[in-house]
């Protein structure tokens, strides 16, 4: 493989979020994001990084022996490398999931491949970001994320799942409470009052490992 791929880590950890949270999974971490979101805890990965040839990448994710690997960032996509990078981890029969931002086009993005395409919402400061035409991409087995700062946000959100039919149309939808801005309890309080058929997620990496690198 001739390509190269800016990492900035790979590691070994439990997930900490999506429909396979708590499952061992190596974590691909690429360097790079266009996006500055105002609650973003991987604000290390938008530079530096180390080059590296993917074979390489391949070789060290399979020295972990995963069933699970998830490539993450920054915001992956950014990098070109990152479409056959995914393709070439699905023809070595791992599940692959990739987490992005939903603001770059996940066009050609490998069918196996489970796209978890966070939507930004209005309080992420990022907001006019996301590229809409992502939402006639999805796939079944693919999540939509939103990260939840104020109530404006949580009503945007439903507003979304309507206008794009997401009820049935992906295999989870996501609501994540920002820290700090909206505390668990009072997400979880608004969800069954409206009865919302979303699953509700903390980030449990931050609870085990209280959000230590590597982790």
């Amino acid at each position: 493989m001739g390509d190269t791929v800016r990492i900035t880590e790979i590691f070994y950890s439990l997930q900490g979020e999506t429909r396979t949270i708590g499952l061992p999974t190596v974590f691909v971490r690429l360097t790079g994001c266009p996006l500055r979101c105002n609650y973003c805890d991987t604000a290390y990965a938008f530079h530096g990084g180390k080059s590296m040839p993917m074979q390489e990448v391949i070789d060290q994710v399979i020295a972990y022996n995963p069933r699970y690997v998830t490539v993450t960032g920054g915001e992956p996509l950014a990098q070109k490398s990152c479409w056959p990078l995914l393709t070439s981890l699905c023809d070595l029969g791992y599940e692959v999931s990739l987490e992005t931002s939903g603001a770059i086009s996940c066009e050609g993005v490998d069918d196996r491949v489970v796209k978890v395409v966070d939507l930004k919402t209005p309080d992420s400061s990022e907001v006019e970001r996301n590229d809409y035409t992502n939402m006639s991409l999805l796939n079944p087995h693919d999540q939509v994320k939103f990260v939840i700062c104020s109530r404006q946000d949580y009503d945007w959100a439903c507003f979304k799942i309507d206008e794009y039919q997401l009820q049935g149309k992906v295999s989870d939808i996501l609501f994540s409470p920002s820290h700090g801005k909206v505390s668990p309890r009072e997400l979880a309080e608004w969800i069954l009052q409206d009865n919302l058929a979303v699953r509700m997620q903390l980030q449990m990496h931050k609870i085990v490992w209280n959000d230590e690198p590597g982790h």
